[in-house]
């Protein structure tokens, strides 16, 4: 379980959160909608890490553990995944040899044992089907090339190997036509255990026709300003945010 309390954020001078308070539960899937500028990747950022972030008040408490004070990698050895809006191509590092090293580097942080070349091809392979990536995107450069549904199947990829407890989506809808939302979808609901949790950020409810929430929040003005069920993602897609805009401010 996740639970943010009064998380204020500000970036070179600027407040982005202004006292978020979030729980997100063991096993639910939580969706977080609003306009652009109300700090939605802001608080994915906050939580996963990034530097650039300057938290001034409050707590970000993954089973109970306050991980602000942990490094990026201290929080993704915890289980904490942040499935990036727009993914990065890195020229020159070798997808296989990538997912074989994050891969142990969490094995080995959870104690476990690092997987043989044999295991892990294994792994990769049964992983890639159900996401349909194919042998020649997986003999490339990470991301190079890819269009935007195979960086997004990709980084559904990385979080079916990883297994975290807590997963992010931020805009994982961006870029998609139906055909790779559907794909991208699918695997995402496979990882569906009744323990791990996911955030979903979006814009949109067509993403939530296919990775159904228990709880929608909507964020304005770096705060959540109203929650609901799966019907006020409707609500929002019939009315947009104006309201909320209005509330907030």
């Amino acid at each position: 379980m996740i639970e943010i309390k009064n998380l204020v954020v500000e970036i070179e001078g600027n407040r982005i959160l202004n006292g978020l308070d979030l729980t997100v539960r063991d096993g639910e899937v939580a969706a977080i909608m609003g306009p652009n500028g109300s700090g939605k990747s802001t608080l994915s950022y906050v939580i996963a890490g990034k530097e650039e972030y300057e938290v001034l008040e409050g707590e970000i408490l993954l089973d109970g553990e306050n991980i602000l004070e942990l490094e990026p990698y201290e929080r993704a050895a915890r289980g904490v995944f942040l499935a990036f809006q727009y993914p990065l191509e890195i020229p020159g590092v070798a997808t296989m040899s990538f997912l074989k090293a994050i891969l142990n580097a969490q094995l080995k942080a959870r104690g476990e044992a690092e997987l043989t070349t044999p295991d892990f091809m294994r792994r990769v392979k049964a992983a890639a089907e159900r996401l349909q990536i194919n042998q020649d995107m997986l003999k490339r450069a990470l991301n190079v090339g890819f269009s935007g549904g195979e960086k997004k199947r990709m980084e559904i990829l990385q979080m079916a190997l990883l297994q975290p407890s807590f997963c992010i989506l931020d805009e994982t809808d961006s870029g998609l036509d139906i055909d790779a939302l559907r794909i991208v979808a699918e695997g995402v609901n496979a990882l569906r255990d009744g323990k791990r949790s996911f955030l979903v950020i979006t814009h949109y409810q067509r993403l939530l026709n296919h990775i159904v929430p228990d709880t929608v929040h909507v964020m304005s003005k770096g705060r959540i300003v109203r929650t609901g069920d799966r019907e006020l993602a409707l609500e929002l897609e019939a009315s947009g945010y104006a309201d909320y805009v209005t509330e907030a401010a």
